[in-house]
């Protein structure tokens, strides 16, 4: 006769054991929440980064010069990739840095590290644009190598000879000002655009600009790139139009760029 033998019971976890467990497992749970949260914001900042250097960058607008296309405050998005591959035609609306002397000296005090810090980590996302006042922003007249003058007997601005229709865009004191108060007559050099405030008569563009060591041209190298879509207010959420047609009877330059 055989005796079956079973092997002794395991004793009971005490219930010490029981919480010292489930404590250690709540505590993993929370760490491995928190690392994919911090991964997470990580990659959306770098995206956002990457975004913002090389696609896509956001800017407000601090003055009237570019009235009524733009208002002041009004938020933009800049495209920075077509240009470089298409380059900027006429009626583009560019944002670009300062040439020199076209900015006043700014007077404003430093701001503490902390608030730097804030609205740097917002600018990464688009909620912030702190370079805004350190910007320009204007419509191009004029392209490498062209004629642009004015005015004309009726007022307005010819680029080679042609003369262009701006009253879709232009504010002008009264219907019969003549698109400039300044006659210049200029040709632009290689590399280099002639701007001009869509608010003509309260626009410091290249025309004031002509004693600055640029002579009121842009090099191409400052240019962030063009704006395409107004985000803010809500409003005036759209695309801006860059009245390419008013340009569209202008031909093509004759001859080489002005040296610069």
């Amino acid at each position: 006769m055989s005796i079956e033998q079973t092997a002794p019971a395991a004793p009971a976890p005490s219930s010490r054991s029981t919480e010292s467990s489930g404590r250690r497992d709540r505590r993993r749970g929370w760490l491995t929440f928190l690392r994919d949260v911090i991964i997470i914001v990580l990659v959306a900042v770098l995206v956002s980064f990457l975004v913002k250097t090389f696609l896509v960058r956001s800017f407000y607008i601090p003055s009237g010069s570019m009235e009524s296309t733009l208002m002041v405050n009004d938020r933009i998005l800049v495209d920075e990739v077509t240009p470089r591959f298409g380059g900027y035609e006429r009626g583009d609306i560019v944002v670009f840095r300062d040439p020199g002397g076209w900015l006043p000296v700014s007077t404003d005090a430093p701001r503490s590290p902390i608030v730097e810090a804030v609205d740097w980590s917002l600018s990464l996302v688009g909620l912030s644009a702190p370079d805004s006042d350190d910007h320009l922003v204007k419509r191009i007249i004029g392209t490498p190598g062209d004629h642009v003058v004015c005015c004309n007997t009726l007022g307005q601005i010819s680029v080679n000879d042609v003369p262009i229709d701006e009253t879709d865009y232009l504010k002008l004191p009264t219907a019969d000002s003549p698109a400039s108060a300044d006659d210049f007559d200029v040709v632009v050099p290689d590399d280099r655009l002639w701007v001009l405030g869509d608010n003509r008569y309260s626009s410091k563009d290249s025309r004031y600009n002509q004693d600055q060591p640029g002579k009121g041209f842009v090099p191409v190298g400052n240019v962030v790139g063009r704006a395409f879509l107004i985000t803010w207010p809500f409003d005036r959420f759209g695309m801006l139009d860059f009245h390419h047609a008013v340009f569209s009877g202008v031909p093509e330059p004759v001859g080489e760029p002005a040296a610069k």
